[in-house]
């Protein structure tokens, strides 16, 4: 064999070396890419379906904030809807109230479920509660808008103290037995543990302190309260 055929022989081992490293190259790429992408689908698959975007209510001047913040605004509405949804006894406090405690349960913590389960007991053996009509509203000129730092105090970026002043009126039969104006601290936490059943991601803990009275704005709207533990002192037992 000659030079020229040991020259050509070279050429083409060469060349087949070189297209395997080539092919070694392109294998260890494809399978980079492979895992890469199984890395993403895994992602995507357990990424969430749904994401819930906290939109203050006034947004006259625009709004910009992480969309995992909870706006003070949202955390008052959310805590004043429940707990009126929550003492609203349209027709008899015996089934209303109980009934109200279980159907928003997924809104409450279990340590204020366990207090409101105590007061329900505590008004049931005083009486408080057969063929009571019972429902609370704010209290006009009291609401968030008039003092936003009063209504919503903010304890951490998942805990907020809020200030509710509202009017407690109760009626047995026809005939007013009961109007209170209270001033309820309520603890509030986020807790996105049920969606479903609770989009806000929002539970209330019960009251951080004990509900106070408080003087009415228009003495022609006040009466002699008679409360009961949500109103302070348990005073009326028909």
């Amino acid at each position: 064999m000659d030079d020229a055929e040991n020259e050509a022989v070279s050429r083409f081992k060469n060349e087949i070396a070189h297209l395997q490293s080539h092919i070694r190259t392109l294998r260890l790429g494809t399978g980079a890419l492979l895992l890469v992408s199984m890395t993403m689908g895994g992602g995507w698959w357990y990424a969430p379906r749904e994401l819930t975007v906290h939109v203050p209510p006034d947004l006259r001047s625009g709004s910009t904030r992480p969309w995992w913040e909870v706006p003070p605004e949202t955390v008052y509405a959310v805590t004043f809807y429940i707990w009126q949804q929550l003492q609203r006894w349209p027709t008899n406090g015996d089934e209303d109230y109980d009934r109200n405690i279980h159907a928003l349960a997924p809104y409450l913590t279990p340590a204020c479920q366990t207090w409101l389960r105590r007061d329900y007991d505590y008004r049931r053996s005083l009486g408080e509660l057969r063929s009571r009509v019972r429902g609370i509203y704010e209290i006009p000129g009291r609401g968030y808008g008039e003092d936003p730092t009063l209504r919503v105090r903010t304890v951490s970026a998942s805990d907020w103290i809020v200030t509710l002043d509202v009017v407690a009126d109760e009626y047995f039969a026809t005939e007013q037995v009961k109007r209170a104006l209270v001033r309820y601290a309520i603890k509030v936490t986020r807790a996105d543990v049920d969606p479903q059943r609770n989009p806000f991601g929002l539970m209330l803990d019960c009251g951080s302190d004990t509900p106070q009275r408080i003087a009415a704005p228009d003495p022609a709207a006040s009466a002699t309260p008679q409360p009961g533990l949500f109103d302070g002192p348990i005073g009326d037992s028909r």
